[in-house]
C-alpha cells in the first residue's frame, strides 16, 4: 500500500501504519496475504480522489480489485490465503518453531519479491482501470466492507477505500471483508493500538471475538452467505434484503 500511494504521489502516513495489521492475513490470522489487503486500500484511495464519495467509486474499487486479485493469483499458483503460500501458522501454542521454519526456507526473501512484483502489478492494474469509464454504478449500498466503515463513523475516503474489501476482497469468497475493514478502522481510530504486535491487541482481539460469536466461528465470506457473488450488482442486492446486517451490527459495536 505504501510503495502504490507513493506511486500516485498520494502518500497515506495514518491509514497505511494500521494497514499494517492487516500483515499475515489480518492480524496473523492467514487469511488474505496482506499485500492483497493493502492493494485494495491503495485501488479505494486512487477510487475516491477520481470519483470522490458514493456508489460509483465503490464499484470502481470493487472492480479494480477483482483484477488485483486475479494479478496476485498469478504469482502464487492461485493462492490467496497467507497461511497456504508460507506455510506459516501464528496460532498455535508456540510461533518460534514455524517462524524459523519460515525463514530457513527462504520464506521473507519470497515474501520481499512477491511484493515488489506485485507493487508494481497493483499500480498498472489501478491505473488501467481508472483509465476507463466508469458511468454505472448499482444503487447503495455497493459493499459490506463500506457500510460497516459508515457505521463505525469512518471518514467519506475511508468508506470508499474499504470498498474493496467486499464479499472476501473483490467478491472472492475469501475472509469477510467488513472484518478486515473493522480491524483496519479499529486500529487507526485508536493510536495506543498501533505499538502493539500483530495478534496482541486487545481491541483486534474482541473484533475477531465478537465476529466468530457472530458467525458460528465462520470467516469465509463463501461459507457464511453461501456462495460467491458474481458481480458487484448482486452483491449489493445481496446488502439491500439486508444481508449481512448482524455481522455489520455486531463489528460495529
Amino acid at each position: 500500500m505504501s510503495v502504490v500511494d507513493a506511486a500516485f504521489d498520494h502518500p497515506l502516513k495514518i491509514e497505511e501504519e494500521a494497514a499494517a495489521h492487516l500483515a499475515g492475513g489480518i492480524a496473523n490470522h492467514g487469511y488474505q496475504c496482506g499485500m492483497l489487503w493493502g492493494a485494495a486500500l491503495a485501488a479505494g484511495a486512487q477510487a475516491y480522489r477520481l470519483l470522490g464519495p458514493g456508489a460509483l467509486a465503490e464499484t470502481a474499487a470493487i472492480l479494480t480489485t477483482q483484477r488485483l486479485v486475479e494479478a496476485f493469483r498469478n504469482h502464487t499458483k492461485q493462492k490467496i490465503n497467507c497461511v497456504e503460500i508460507t506455510g506459516l501458522n501464528l496460532q498455535g501454542k508456540s510461533e518460534a518453531q514455524p517462524i524459523l521454519k519460515f525463514i530457513l526456507k527462504g520464506g521473507p526473501i519470497f515474501c520481499f519479491r512477491l511484493a515488489a512484483k506485485y507493487a508494481q502489478d497493483t499500480y498498472d492494474e489501478i491505473t488501467r482501470t481508472f483509465t476507463e469509464n466508469h458511468s454505472e454504478a448499482p444503487e447503495s449500498p455497493v459493499s459490506c466492507a463500506s457500510m460497516l466503515a459508515e457505521k463505525m463513523g469512518a471518514s467519506e475516503m475511508h468508506t470508499v477505500m474499504a470498498a474493496g474489501f467486499a464479499g472476501g476482497i473483490g467478491l472472492s469468497g475469501a475472509a469477510c471483508g467488513a472484518l478486515g475493514a473493522a480491524v483496519w478502522i479499529t486500529v487507526m481510530n485508536d493510536p495506543t493500538e498501533k505499538a502493539g504486535g500483530l495478534g496482541s491487541n486487545p481491541r483486534v482481539n474482541e473484533v475477531f471475538s465478537r465476529f466468530a460469536s457472530t458467525t458460528g466461528n465462520k470467516f469465509a465470506c463463501s461459507e457464511i452467505v453461501g456462495r460467491r457473488f458474481e458481480d458487484v450488482e448482486q452483491h449489493a442486492s445481496y446488502l439491500r434484503d439486508g444481508g449481512c446486517a448482524q455481522i455489520i451490527q455486531a463489528l460495529a459495536a
